[in-house]
């Protein structure tokens, strides 16, 4: 059994939370902090592109009406409406074994722990593996409508969107489970040809998608999500998760990132299809 930093951080903007996920890559990089399991929330809302996703599927006045906020993560994927949700992170050096093999063989071992982690919530989840051509030639801005290669889904509804980015330092993994809400809210921050378009995308968006409150009938706060998710990834993956906080160097580092990179513009805009 091996010992990992549990980090159960609370409610922040999306420029914090995605500079916190790179300042921990890179801290693990250099050996200097042990591999990770982040749980946590974003405070307000907020939505976030994909790295290589067009800024301009973004409808900014309907974003700005709506007083939500707006990031491009470093991984990556389709759009995400963070609220009302768990979101993870898993980061580890490049030689962990538990994400070692191809990306695809990464993200299935660790797909076994969010399994896991949702069937113990009481969830009757599935794996479904998709094939290339299913997802060829999809420009769906929405994450949750998009099919991934292996997609964990509820009743034949995706329950969880995940992204991966590999880089010398290591691999980040992060990840949303949809808690309760309106999943067709993303829709009005996005282009649209017109309101029809808009309204059909919500449509299927709810049609392809699910919470855990829709499926189970009941709420599940954020502290029982993440508990269920403790508790799996100990078990599944075999690790000691011991619970810590950033260390100084690398708060202090999430902020030089927020500020300077996932904050500004050129960064959010970085990729303006």
């Amino acid at each position: 059994m091996d010992t990992w930093r549990l980090l159960l951080t609370p409610p922040a903007r999306g420029a914090w939370n995605m500079a916190v996920d790179e300042a921990l890559l890179e801290s693990v990089g250099r050996g200097e902090s042990l591999p990770a399991l982040r749980l946590y929330a974003w405070q307000p809302p907020c939505l976030s592109l994909g790295y290589a996703q067009p800024f301009s599927d973004v409808d900014i006045p309907r974003l700005k009406e709506r007083g939500w906020e707006l990031v491009r993560r470093p991984t990556g994927g389709r759009a995400i409406l963070h609220t009302d949700e768990l979101t993870y992170s898993v980061i580890a050096p490049p030689d962990e074994p538990r994400l070692a093999g191809t990306l695809l063989e990464s993200y299935n071992h660790l797909a076994q722990a969010l399994l896991a982690a949702l069937r113990l919530l009481g969830l009757p989840v599935e794996m479904q593996e998709r094939s290339a051509a299913s997802q060829a030639g999809n420009t769906n801005p929405v994450c949750f409508e998009a099919p991934s290669t292996y997609e964990i889904t509820v009743g034949g509804k995706k329950l969880v969107g995940s992204a991966q980015a590999r880089r010398k330092e290591g691999v980040l993994q992060h990840g949303s489970l949809p808690l309760n809400g309106d999943l067709a809210r993303i829709t009005q921050a996005l282009v649209f040809p017109d309101e029809a378009a808009r309204a059909r995308a919500a449509e299927r968006l709810l049609a392809r998608a699910a919470t855990v409150e829709s499926v189970l009938g009941r709420p599940v706060a954020w502290e029982e999500a993440a508990q269920a998710f403790t508790a799996a990834f100990h078990e599944t993956l075999n690790l000691d998760l011991q619970r810590r906080s950033l260390t100084p160097d690398e708060e202090a580092r999430a902020e030089e990132l927020a500020e300077s990179k996932y904050a500004q513009p050129r960064w959010t805009e970085r990729a303006s299809g």
